[in-house]
């Protein structure tokens, strides 16, 4: 239990570069943290990495300041074990990191996907339900953040949409929904259980399953 303490929760954008990754970093397990030109960064310190950036006359002031947080958190402060949240909105996925690699053939303007960490999967939900702590980590406007709270010594996947919360705070972030909304809802989902799509067919499945609980 003393190792899972030390674990870290981190945030991270979709869109790297402006592209959105969110469906190929879940089904090729891997985040990227883009900033393409400034080469492998395994072995490079906070300084060299800004030494780079400086050089490569991309980034300037804060642009540049913002560029090297995130990078120094992607290569420097994540460690493999470490947990990744993401998000396009309407699902959230927790993951488990893997070590920094990088991608040589990926590293040109036109790509960006060059600075990678693969990562194992472990829980998908709706948006909406994360507990209003991870509301705000997510809502961070940095490409790549770190929560600074305290995480639970166990289960985060649980954790994410409950936070320990007691009945009266509980209360206060249910919203009320007429039954009629509930049952289109309830239609919807079970017409998408006999989708093509599989992954639309397993969303369907998990979203029913919760309502159920």
């Amino acid at each position: 239990m003393e190792g899972v303490a030390h674990m870290k929760l981190f945030q991270m954008k979709t869109a790297p570069l402006g592209i959105e990754r969110m469906t190929e970093f879940v089904q090729d397990n891997y985040v990227c943290a883009g900033y393409p030109g400034i080469g492998d960064l395994e072995q490079a310190s906070r300084e060299e990495i800004a030494r780079r950036l400086h050089q490569t006359s991309a980034y300037y002031g804060p642009e540049l300041e913002k560029a090297l947080d995130s990078l120094d958190i992607f290569v420097h402060t994540m460690q493999d074990g470490d947990y990744v949240l993401i998000s396009d909105g309407e699902w959230a996925y927790l993951g488990d990191l893997g070590d920094y690699f990088y991608e040589e053939a990926c590293d040109h303007p036109e790509d960006g996907r060059c600075h990678r960490r693969g990562v194992t999967w472990l829980k998908s939900l709706y948006s909406a339900e994360l507990n209003p702590m991870m509301g705000e980590l997510l809502a961070d406007a940095l490409p790549v953040s770190q929560y600074i709270g305290t995480l639970p010594p166990e289960r985060l996947d649980l954790w994410l949409a409950d936070a320990g919360l007691g009945s009266s705070e509980q209360t206060k972030h249910t919203v009320k929904v007429d039954e009629e909304i509930i049952a289109e809802a309830l239609s919807v989902l079970t017409a998408a259980l006999h989708s093509e799509d599989a992954e639309r067919r397993e969303r369907a499945a998990a979203a029913i399953l919760h309502y159920a609980k």
